[in-house]
């Protein structure tokens, strides 16, 4: 029994014992990190850090400060490194050193600060000192630093909200400052459950970026991206701008924009295939009155050279081109020429110039004149020689078949179908009733004729079934009939359909017999 005791008074002993060196050996390395990190602090406002690999151990307040600006990327040492990397150019392969060195310094790239670093048995202390303070020249005011920080939480802010990617690039390429929405795509780029490291990768390929020669330096470049699992092409503007030794960089988001000059190409190619298939000639002049578009009809209708057309010649070199190929009415003189020119242009712009030009070669054009968006003027050539030979022989027959019917003895009229408008008549007709319907403007229907008829005519029912039967549009036979006029004579009357639903209306003066001749001799004696 007493044995048993003392085991477990032994065993409690060296418990307590092995308890008490484990809380020795903590205290000790606290109050080592401690000393390491208050180790040769002269100002409250040092940037310390103490760092066990890239996990950090300690850090002053201000230090603490430094860590909380811009957003945590990797690990505390990832962090910090990409906040000193663009003041510190190649922190990072410096730092690897430190364990064979003890001690060592790194000035900033334009000489205000300095990095101090020291080893000791695995922790590595990181001393951010400004180079005009450690040497006693310069004391910083608590209001401007206040002023500071509150300027820089308003730009940082700025930055990690605007819809678009900002970064930095170094010299060679590494990415030194990025905000938000830079990240974000980066992550989106290569999705991970890790804590995205530092720097983030390139999301644009710096070839692409790089300079071309004679190319403005404020253009932007329009690159595209792809994401993962994503078939569609995003498009983004890239502005690019010298600051140092670095490049700021700018993407905004260009697919709205490049689907809309896409819209445009289309709808431009559209029409540019439509105008070269159109037998009209098209010539549109900007608001500075030079060429900007024409189509192959152009060429053909004005004989002009497609060289002198794609010189985009101003409106009056272009006129005086056609007027020098006899293209347009032969002027007077030059300077009656020069003022129609003037007041073509001024009526184009209206959208009132309208006009058929009759060339010295026989072609007849109209020309028509038409105000464009934007100031310019579109001028639109027509051949219509065919359509006027056409007109002028349909005239021509028009007249002879006039001709003819006034060569008859026969008063003829004739009715269209449906409204029953008069259409023609000849000079026989105006003989009998009296009325020449070419001399009047207003059309005259078988109504108003047959009122005129009635008027001088006897009482007869030819009338009324003259008039139903113009209207009637069914199948129809001819039929004659004789009415007597009020000064004696007899009409013999014909009707018949024509074509298309018209009606011949003929009249002839009967010729009266000599038993019916006697009594209005009689009467006239």
């Amino acid at each position: 029994m007493s044995n048993s005791l003392m085991a477990l008074a032994l065993v409690a002993t060296s418990f307590v014992i092995a308890l008490a060196v484990l809380l020795s050996f903590a205290l000790l390395a606290r109050g080592r990190r401690h000393s390491l990190l208050s180790y040769k602090q002269a100002e409250e406002s040092a940037v310390v850090f103490l760092f066990e690999g890239e996990h950090l151990v300690d850090a002053s307040r201000e230090g603490e400060a430094l860590l909380s600006s811009g957003h945590r990327t990797g690990t505390e040492w990832a962090h910090l490194s990409g906040l000193l990397q663009p003041r510190f150019p190649g922190l990072r392969d410096w730092i690897r050193d430190l364990a064979d060195m003890g001690e060592m310094s790194l000035p900033s790239a334009d000489g205000t600060s300095r990095i101090d670093a020291e080893w000791h048995h695995g922790v590595a202390r990181i001393t951010l000192v400004d180079a005009e303070t450690a040497e006693g020249q310069v004391e910083l005011d608590r209001h401007a630093l206040t002023a500071m920080r509150h300027e820089l939480d308003t730009l940082r802010a700025t930055a990690e909200h605007v819809p678009y990617m900002v970064w930095r690039e170094s010299e060679d390429g590494l990415i030194t400052w990025a905000n938000r929405a830079y990240l974000d795509m980066a992550e989106a780029m290569e999705p991970s459950d890790d804590t995205p490291p530092w720097p983030p990768r390139a999301i644009f390929d710096r070839p692409r970026l790089a300079a071309v020669e004679d190319r403005n330096a404020d253009e932007p470049r329009r690159v595209a991206l792809s994401l993962p699992g994503d078939d569609t092409r995003h498009w983004f503007d890239i502005h690019q701008e010298q600051l140092g030794e670095e490049t700021l960089f700018t993407a905004a988001p260009a697919d709205k924009v490049v689907r809309a000059e896409t819209s445009l190409s289309e709808f431009v190619t559209t029409l540019t295939k439509t105008f070269a298939h159109l037998p009209i000639g098209l010539a549109i002049f900007d608001r500075d009155r030079k060429l900007a578009l024409f189509n192959p009809a152009l060429t053909d209708l004005t004989a002009l050279p497609i060289t002198f057309l794609v010189a985009k010649p101003s409106l009056f070199a272009f006129l005086d081109s056609l007027r020098e190929k006899r293209m347009m009415p032969e002027p007077k003189d030059y300077k009656s020429w020069r003022q129609q020119m003037s007041e073509l242009e001024a009526q184009a712009v209206d959208g009132t110039y309208e006009e058929t030009w009759a060339l010295p070669t026989g072609q007849t054009y109209r020309v028509t004149g038409r105000p464009h968006p934007d100031g310019a003027v579109a001028f639109l050539f027509e051949d219509i020689t065919a359509e006027i030979s056409l007109t002028r022989r349909f005239r021509s027959e028009l007249e002879m078949g006039q001709s003819a019917l006034d060569c008859l003895d026969e008063a003829v009229a004739v009715f269209r179908p449906g409204s029953g408008v008069l259409a023609m008549s000849n000079n026989a007709y105006a003989e009998i009733w009296g009325n020449d319907p070419s001399t009047s403007f207003e059309d005259m229907t078988i109504t108003e004729a047959s009122i005129n008829w009635q008027r001088l005519s006897m009482p007869t029912p030819v009338w009324d079934k003259l008039r139903r039967f113009v209207v009637s549009p069914g199948d129809r036979e001819e039929w004659t009939a004789s009415v007597t006029l009020k000064d004696g004579r007899v009409v013999d009357c014909r009707f018949a359909p024509m074509a298309r639903g018209a009606t011949l209306a003929a009249f002839r003066i009967a010729e009266a017999k000599p038993e019916e001749l006697r009594p209005m001799i009689a009467a006239q004696g």
